[in-house]
C-alpha cells in the first residue's frame, strides 16, 4: 500500500552544520569505541533492514521498477548478509595487529597496530541501488566504531524516505540521514569531515574530490567505467550470450560494473548474435515489456540519455531496439557498431543497450579495450585459459569476473573497488571495515631498555664526522 510509504522531506540546510557538530561530539565521547556498542548498532540496522521490506520492496518498484528477486539478490539480503558477516568477524577484525620479521633490537618495544575509527563520515548513496549503496558502505563506518551521515540519492526517492526510516532505529546521536538534492549535497560537503565515501558518476566524483582536497579529507570514490566485454574466437558463444544478456538486464543495466561494450571476434560475431537472440526469446516470451523481471530507468532523464545515444549511433540494432517514455521501459538492445568512437562504445552509457564491435583477434580488442579506457571498473574476459589470462595480464581494471559478468561484485565478503579513472579505494566484508579505519602504529619503550638505547645519546654529544664513523661502526 502506498501509504506505508514515509514522506521524502528534504532536510533544512540549515540544521546540517549543528547535526555533523553534534554526531562528531559523540564520537569524541568514546560511546562508538566498545564493540558492544557496534554490535549493538549492526543489530540494530538488521532487524530495521528486516522490518522495512515490504516498504522497501514497494519504493523500489516504484523507483526504478525493481523486480523482487533483484530486491533481495543486490539490496537487501546483500546488505543483510554483509552485516551478519561484519558481526561475525568483527572482534577479529578490532584486535591489535602484531608485526611480523621484526629485527630482535624491536623487540622490547612490543610494537602494535591499533585499529581506530577515523572519526566522523559521510556516505553519499546513489540512485542505481539506492539501498545496498547507502547502508553498505554505513556497515563499515558502524563496525569502525565511527559517527557517519548518509545521504540516499534523491533520484530514487521512495527508497531514501524508508532508508531514513531504517536508520532512525540507530543511535540518533551517532547516525544521521540527510534528505534533499544538491543543495543538501553542497552543505554536507562544506563540512569538516574525517572521511568522504561517494559512489556515482565521474564528473561528481571529481567535484567531491576537489571539495575534500581543501581540507585534505581522505575519500573512496566507487565510481563507473566503459566496461569492455570480450569474446574471443574460442568462447563457448551460447554460454556467453546467456550471462552476457544477464548481465545487461539486471537493473535494467544501470550498474556501475556492467559490460559498456563487447568485442567480438569476427568469425563467432554471427553465432553470438543469433544465440542472444535465441536467449531474448527465452528469457522474455512473452515479449520484454510485459516482463515482471525487467526494470525501469529510473529516471526521465536517463531515458532521454539512453535515447538520444540510440539516435546518434552510427550502428544497427540487430535486435530489441522498443521503448516506452511514459513508463522509463526500454528493451535490451544489440547494436552492431562499425568502430569504437561510436557513442555507444565512447560513452558510458548506463542502461540496457549491447553494443556489438568486431574484432579480429585477441590482440586487437585489447588494443580497442584500453584505447577507450584504460582503467575500467570491470573487465569480462570470455575465452579459453589462455585467452583469458592474456587479457588480466593486459588490461588494468577495478576488478573482472571470466567467462561470466558481474559475480566479482556479487560477494560481500571480497573487497570491491576501482582503479584510475574508476575510482579508489575499496569496500565490502573486511574491506569496509579497513576502509573507515586508520591503522595506528604504537611501540611501547620499557625502562629498562635503557642501558641498552644509552648509545643514541654519545652519538648525539660527540657529534659530527665523528658522530657518523660511530654510527656506521655501531651498525
Amino acid at each position: 500500500m502506498a501509504e506505508s510509504l514515509p514522506p521524502f522531506e528534504h532536510t533544512p540546510t540549515e540544521q546540517i552544520e549543528p547535526l555533523v557538530n553534534g554526531l562528531r561530539g559523540a564520537f569524541n565521547t568514546q560511546v562508538t569505541k566498545p564493540i558492544g556498542f557496534r554490535l549493538q548498532q549492526l543489530r540494530k540496522l538488521f532487524w530495521g533492514l528486516h522490518d522495512n521490506e515490504a516498504a522497501l520492496l514497494e519504493a523500489l518498484a516504484k523507483d526504478l521498477g525493481k523486480p523482487m528477486f533483484e530486491v533481495y539478490l543486490s539490496e537487501t539480503d546483500f546488505v543483510k548478509s554483509d552485516i551478519l558477516f561484519a558481526c561475525k568477524h568483527l572482534p577479529k577484525w578490532m584486535k591489535d595487529g602484531s608485526v611480523s620479521d621484526l629485527p630482535i633490537t624491536l623487540w622490547p618495544m612490543s610494537p602494535r597496530i591499533k585499529r581506530e575509527p577515523l572519526g566522523t563520515v559521510l556516505i553519499l548513496g546513489a540512485y542505481n541501488y539506492p539501498v545496498s549503496l547507502a547502508l553498505g558502505p554505513l556497515v563499515g563506518a558502524i563496525a569502525a566504531g565511527n559517527t557517519a551521515v548518509v545521504k540516499p540519492s534523491e533520484q530514487a526517492p521512495h527508497v531514501a524516505a524508508v532508508v531514513g526510516r531504517i536508520m532512525s532505529v540507530l543511535e540518533p546521536s551517532c547516525y544521521a540521514c540527510v534528505q534533499g538534492g544538491i543543495p543538501e549535497s553542497t552543505a554536507l560537503l562544506d563540512q569538516r569531515w574525517d572521511k568522504i565515501f561517494y559512489t556515482g558518476s565521474v564528473p561528481v566524483g571529481r567535484i567531491v574530490a576537489r571539495k575534500a582536497a581543501e581540507t585534505l579529507t581522505p575519500v573512496t570514490l566507487e565510481l563507473g567505467g566503459r566496461n569492455p566485454a570480450i569474446v574471443t574466437r574460442n568462447t563457448d558463444v551460447k554460454l556467453a550470450a546467456r550471462r552476457l544478456l544477464w548481465g545487461k538486464a539486471l537493473n535494467a543495466g544501470q550498474t556501475c560494473i556492467a559490460h559498456n561494450y563487447t568485442l567480438v571476434d569476427r568469425a563467432v560475431l554471427p553465432a553470438l548474435v543469433s544465440e542472444l537472440g535465441a536467449c531474448l526469446a527465452e528469457f522474455y516470451p512473452d515479449g520484454m515489456a510485459a516482463s515482471k523481471d525487467l526494470g525501469r530507468i529510473a529516471t526521465a532523464r536517463g531515458w532521454q540519455r539512453l535515447k538520444s545515444l540510440l539516435d546518434s549511433t552510427r550502428g544497427k540494432i540487430l535486435l530489441g531496439g522498443k521503448m516506452d517514455e511514459g513508463t522509463r521501459f526500454m528493451e535490451l538492445t544489440v547494436v552492431q557498431v562499425a568502430d569504437a568512437t561510436d557513442p555507444l562504445v565512447a560513452d558510458e552509457h548506463f542502461g540496457p543497450l549491447l553494443p556489438l564491435l568486431a574484432v579480429d583477434d585477441l590482440d586487437h580488442a585489447i588494443r580497442v579495450a584500453n584505447e577507450v579506457d584504460p582503467t575500467p571498473l570491470a573487465a569480462y574476459p570470455f575465452g579459453n585459459k589462455a585467452e583469458v589470462e592474456k587479457v588480466l595480464g593486459r588490461l588494468r581494471s577495478g576488478g573482472a569476473t571470466v567467462n561470466d559478468t558481474i559475480f566479482h561484485a556479487g560477494n560481500h565478503m571480497l573487497p570491491f573497488g576501482g582503479v584510475g579513472q574508476s575510482g579508489q579505494g575499496a569496500y565490502r566484508g573486511k574491506a569496509s571495515f579497513d576502509c573507515f579505519t586508520h591503522q595506528r602504529t604504537v611501540t611501547t619503550t620499557p625502562g629498562w631498555a635503557e642501558r641498552l638505547l644509552a648509545v643514541r645519546y654519545v652519538l648525539i654529544m660527540i657529534g659530527g664526522s665523528t658522530a657518523i664513523g660511530t654510527m656506521v661502526l655501531y651498525k
